[in-house]
C-alpha cells in the first residue's frame, strides 16, 4: 500500500524493506549509503539491511538508544562521524531506528551541507504511526522537547510491519498509545479497536497514518489545524521532562496528559464527562496508565516552554466527543 503525502510516498506493507533496494534506486545513482541507528536496532537489523541493500556500500553510524540521544552532543558527534566516513552533499542518508533516530537524522539531513537527501526505515510502532511522517525533524534542549527543529522531508517512507516483531511489550505499547490518541482526535473506530484488542494490524497502522496524513496536508507546518495532533502531548513532554526521560517513556506520558487534557475539557465544558472513565479504561488496558494519576498542579511550571506557547496563552487542544478534537486557548495562571 502506498500513500501519498505532497513531496513524498509512504510504502506500507509486509515484506515493504524487501523492495527498499529499488525504491532508492529510483531516487538515487550513487554506490555509497550512509545509515544512522541505534545499538539496539543495530544488533538486530545490520545483517538483514546490509543484505537488502547489497548493491551499496553502507556506512553505518551508531548512537546511543533513548531519548537524550535527541541532543546537541549528539548531534554533532553524529555529523563528525559521517563526515569523517566521507558524506558529501549529494549521498543519501538512512534513518533506521525508532523516533529517536528518525528525528535526529532528519535534522542532520537537513542541516548538514544545507541540506542532504534522507529516507525513513521506522523500526518500533511508535515511530511508524507518527515520528516518521509529517517531515518534522529536531533535537531536545534542557528546557524542553523538539525545542531546536526544522520541517524537513525524506525522499520517502518505508513501514514495515516485520519491525514489530523483535519490540518489547512496553516499547510496543509506545505506539498503541499515539494510536489511541489519533482514534480520540479524529476516528472513533481506531478509538474502539482498542477496547477490545490490543495486537495491532497494517489496517490499525494505516487508519493511523491517514489520521496524520490528512491533518499534516492540510497544515504542513504546524501553524493551526495540525496541531491536534498534539492532544495529551502538552503535559505528556511536561512529564517527560520532569522525569529527565528516564522514568516514563513517551507514550505513557502523553497517556497521562491525555487523561489531564480530557479533565480541563470536561471542566472548560467541552469534553462530555463520560469519555474520561472510557479513555481511563482502555489506558489501563494497555498498560499504558496506573494510579496515582498526574495532577495539574505538579505539572504547571514544566510546560511553559512548550511549542504551542504563544505570549501568555497556549494552544491546548481538547475532546468534543470521541473522534472529534477542537483547538482552544488556554493561560497557565487558569490551571488548578
Amino acid at each position: 500500500m502506498m500513500l501519498k503525502m505532497e513531496t513524498y510516498d509512504i510504502y506500507v506493507g509486509h515484506h515493504e524493506i524487501d523492495k527498499l533496494q529499488d525504491y532508492i534506486k529510483n531516487i538515487y545513482n550513487q554506490k555509497d549509503i550512509f545509515i544512522v541507528t541505534d545499538d539496539n536496532v543495530d544488533h538486530l537489523y545490520h545483517d538483514l539491511i546490509s543484505h537488502k541493500l547489497s548493491d551499496f556500500n553502507l556506512h553505518f553510524v551508531k548512537i546511543k538508544p533513548g531519548e537524550t540521544s535527541k541532543s546537541f552532543e549528539t548531534y554533532l558527534e553524529t555529523i563528525n562521524r559521517l563526515v569523517e566516513k566521507g558524506i558529501k552533499r549529494n549521498h543519501l542518508l538512512i534513518a533506521l531506528g525508532g523516533g529517536v533516530v528518525g528525528d535526529l537524522t532528519g535534522f542532520i539531513a537537513a542541516t548538514l551541507y544545507r541540506g542532504i537527501s534522507f529516507v525513513q526505515v521506522p523500526t518500533t510502532l511508535l515511530s511508524q504511526v507518527d515520528s516518521s511522517i509529517g517531515s518534522k525533524v529536531g533535537i531536545d534542549l534542557d528546557k524542553g522537547k523538539n525545542l531546536v527543529g526544522s520541517f524537513y522531508s525524506p525522499k520517502f517512507v518505508v513501514i514495515d510491519p516485520m519491525f514489530l516483531e523483535t519490540l518489547d511489550e512496553r516499547e510496543y505499547h509506545q505506539g498503541v498509545a499515539e494510536m489511541i490518541k489519533a482514534g480520540l482526535i479524529a476516528n472513533k473506530e481506531l478509538y474502539e479497536f482498542f477496547k477490545t484488542n490490543n495486537k495491532v494490524t497494517e489496517k490499525e497502522i494505516l487508519m493511523a497514518l491517514n489520521v496524520k496524513r490528512d491533518v499534516v496536508i492540510k497544515d504542513p507546518f504546524d501553524h493551526y489545524e495540525r496541531m491536534i495532533l498534539n492532544f495529551g502531548h502538552t503535559f505528556g513532554h511536561a512529564i517527560e521532562k520532569k522525569y529527565e526521560y528516564k522514568t516514563y517513556k513517551h507514550g505513557e506520558a502523553i497517556s497521562y496528559g491525555m487523561m489531564i487534557a480530557i479533565e480541563i475539557g470536561i471542566k472548560k465544558g467541552i469534553t462530555p464527562s463520560y469519555i474520561y472513565e472510557d479513555v481511563k479504561k482502555v489506558l489501563e488496558n494497555n498498560k499504558l496508565i496506573e494510579s496515582p494519576y498526574f495532577t495539574i498542579e505538579a505539572l504547571k511550571d514544566y510546560i511553559k516552554t512548550d511549542k504551542k506557547s504563544m505570549a501568555d496563552v497556549f494552544y491546548f487542544i481538547c475532546l468534543k466527543n470521541i473522534g472529534q478534537s477542537i483547538i482552544t486557548n488556554l493561560k497557565v495562571g487558569d490551571l488548578k
